[in-house]
């Protein structure tokens, strides 16, 4: 996820970890079936996470900006090559990110505009099918190279922004409040994290 799939070799790994590329191979046939697995092992543990947050979230807002904590740490050294790479050489592990983008997060961005609107904090008049197909289309925008070279932007200082820029068009007065509230929080703990 650092360094990009095309970028490290099957000796690169073994290197990285200690152990001989016999050893690896006893696990995964090629790198398209260790890609895979990455790629399993990362929807995973996204889809874990956004369950948690479900649960732990005091409201919908509250479950956006749990997200973002786990995209700041995601996103902390994740090579923005990862998406091309993978859509280009390994096509079978690009699939199933696609699958968990358009099935899974797809879900869970509808059932957080809904439970939004229930709690009066998104506007009643969004659209929520345009709405989550935008979200899910904007958190891909910072991995075109084009739009944003990764010498200029982090991809987390673009995936934050973007999820407050979404967040402040669906939110109603009371949903601003309760961003601006939540931004104040993690603005102290991420100060007070680097004391």
């Amino acid at each position: 996820m650092q360094y990009g799939f095309r970028s490290v070799s099957m000796d690169d790994i073994a290197n990285n970890l200690g152990i001989s590329k016999k050893t690896i191979y006893q696990f995964y046939g090629d790198k398209d079936e260790l890609v895979d697995g990455v790629i399993d092992d990362q929807i995973k543990l996204t889809q874990d996470c956004c369950v948690k947050d479900k649960l732990d979230a005091r409201d919908a807002v509250h479950e956006i900006f749990l997200a973002m904590e786990m995209m700041q740490e995601m996103f902390a050294n994740m090579n923005p090559s990862v998406l091309f790479d993978m859509e280009k050489f390994h096509p079978r592990a690009f699939a199933k990110f696609q699958q968990h983008k358009y099935n899974f997060l797809y879900k869970a961005f509808t059932e957080n505009i809904e439970r939004g609107k229930k709690e009066e904090l998104f506007r009643e008049d969004v659209d929520t099918d345009i709405m989550v197909k935008t979200r899910l289309e904007m958190m891909m925008l910072p991995f075109n190279q084009h739009v944003f070279p990764k010498n200029k932007f982090t991809l987390i200082e673009l995936q934050l922004q973007l999820t407050e820029f979404y967040l402040f068009g669906i939110a109603t007065q009371k949903g601003h409040k309760l961003i601006q509230k939540y931004q104040q929080e993690r603005i102290k703990l991420t100060g007070d994290a680097k004391k």
